[in-house]
């Protein structure tokens, strides 16, 4: 055992350890049940923040919205969905790939089309105090 430890194991006793043990063994146990999300059920799409379609996310389809620079195609499959082709210059909503969780977005900005996953459980981006 190196110096550092020996001198911090020499103001530990047994039971600090264990107290120790067990906080760190809380932590990982209560991790994954206070996060999550839920499943992600419908997309909702929406053009110039207006709502175009809410779909549920139990079938496959494809569905065109028309925005200024032209046309935004979206693909759902049971459970997830993303943004196929997009008439924007970088692409980034289409580089999103895959959407799966609930509160996932995919912003097609310069085409105004904007691609929200959405589940039965409120998840919070940010909360503020």
């Amino acid at each position: 055992m190196n110096s550092r430890l020996q001198g911090l194991a020499r103001w530990l006793r047994p039971g600090d350890f264990l107290v120790l043990v067990c906080a760190a063994a809380f932590t990982v146990a209560l991790f994954p049940l206070l996060w999550r999300g839920g499943h992600a059920t419908r997309a909702e799409i929406r053009r110039g923040g207006e709502l175009v379609a809410r779909l549920p996310l139990d079938a496959p389809r494809q569905i065109s919205v028309q925005g200024p620079l032209g046309t935004t195609r979206i693909e759902i499959q049971p459970g997830r969905a993303r943004v196929a082709q997009d008439p924007g210059p970088r692409q980034y909503c289409v580089l999103q790939g895959w959407l799966s969780r609930p509160g996932a977005v995919a912003i097609c900005a310069p085409n105004h089309v904007t691609l929200q996953l959405a589940g039965d459980q409120a998840t919070y981006d940010t909360l503020t105090y």
